[in-house]
């Protein structure tokens, strides 16, 4: 079969030696990238019902499903007029209909909050689930917020760092093949469009946040094509934001650099996979995988997650597992929701449990267990219970 070609893809930002470089042709297998470009979906508001939102909730697997419990045992005992539409997707499934349910709701909600999903088949046709979601809603940028607790011993102390990393393409695009026999091929792809999305989506951040500097990673000294073009557009964004400090930094010396000193760091752009290997570094340095909360936003979706999207299989059910980065990622949904005040008063609950009372799980070095965390919060949220009327909340 003819080779195909695909797009030619060309932009003001691109150099001329780059833009004779972007002719991607597909082989014999027809292999194509499933978002290459911003997709074009219809705006669906967030679904709100008699004042209340509805939300997708992915219980995914391992440490999973008893995070979520504890998240709806919270949001009943607060009245957050939230309500989940529960969507389970077996990860030893050889199909992908459950994928594609849960796709399907959280177009119609507009709102998730998912754990960490395996996938156990290695049938090729069997999508990732975890890639296949962010891919198929178009969630281009993912967002962590590593900000170090005062209370726990730490390698560095007063970390504050945002990772603003694109989440679509790059290594992850899924497109690999047998070219000859015993040799793989994996496509790595970055274009142009979202490169720019990511950047700006970087520099925005700053701005509205008083950040002062954006970092750029990247490997442009070897892959001087994929990671060239994600450099220089992110160089011509910077243009746009004269206020703002704008430098780069390869990925190898990036994570030298962050584990001996972190605070040169304030707000790092870059690619899908150098944002999951930084941001299990970052973690390690501040606490582990179970304090901190991810964000992946799109045009028109969100969803909420813990920041590491670890499943925890090796502890599940056996009540140890730390449950403060899923309750984060909660918060950051009801921010997102519009519900300040129930954001308020669970935030503030989480921070005295590890400010004030020092309550840690066993991977903090604590000897708590999960529902110890989660007693502890609800006590302090008791003495802010609140009751919701449409259009009002009340304290007692």
């Amino acid at each position: 079969m003819a080779a195909r070609l695909i797009k030619t893809i060309t932009t003001d930002v691109v150099s001329p030696i780059l833009k004779r470089s972007y002719s991607v042709q597909a082989s014999a297998y027809e292999l194509q990238h499933k978002s290459p470009v911003q997709k074009k979906v219809a705006n669906i508001p967030k679904a709100l019902y008699g004042g209340r939102h509805t939300v997708t909730m992915l219980p995914g697997g391992g440490i999973g499903p008893e995070l979520m419990s504890y998240i709806r045992e919270i949001f009943r005992y607060s009245g957050v007029p939230v309500d989940f539409e529960v969507v389970d997707i077996d990860p030893s499934s050889e199909g992908n209909d459950d994928l594609d349910y849960a796709i399907t709701s959280i177009k119609r909600n507009g709102v998730a909050i998912k754990a960490n999903i395996e996938t156990k088949s290695e049938d090729t046709s069997v999508l990732s689930r975890n890639v296949a979601l962010r891919n198929e809603l178009d969630l281009f940028v993912n967002v962590l917020h590593c900000k170090s607790y005062p209370t726990i011993k730490s390698r560095h102390d007063n970390v504050d760092i945002i990772i603003v990393r694109q989440n679509t393409e790059g290594e992850y695009a899924m497109l690999e093949h047998e070219s000859v026999k015993g040799v793989i091929e994996s496509m790595k792809v970055v274009t142009a469009e979202n490169s720019e999305r990511v950047a700006r989506f970087a520099f925005e951040f700053a701005k509205k946040n008083n950040r002062k500097k954006v970092t750029t990673i990247h490997k442009a000294n070897i892959m001087k094509i994929s990671d060239g073009l994600f450099l220089e557009v992110s160089r011509n964004v910077a243009k746009d934001y004269p206020d703002i400090k704008h430098n780069d930094m390869i990925i190898d010396n990036c994570c030298m650099q962050l584990v001996s000193n972190p605070h040169q760091f304030d707000v790092m752009n870059m690619t899908n996979l150098y944002g999951s290997i930084t941001s299990n570094v970052i973690c390690g340095l501040i606490g582990g995988a179970g304090l901190l909360s991810g964000r992946n936003y799109g045009d028109h979706y969100a969803i909420f997650e813990t920041g590491t999207r670890n499943t925890g299989t090796a502890i599940a059910g056996k009540n140890i597992a730390n449950p403060i980065a899923m309750l984060n990622a909660a918060v950051d949904m009801l921010h997102h929701l519009g519900h300040e005040h129930h954001a308020r008063n669970l935030g503030d609950a989480i921070n005295k449990t590890l400010i004030e009372d020092h309550i840690f799980t066993q991977d903090l070095g604590g000897s708590a267990s999960s529902t110890d965390v989660i007693s502890n919060i609800m006590k302090h949220l008791a003495a802010k219970r609140t009751y919701w009327h449409p259009g009002h909340v009340y304290d007692i």
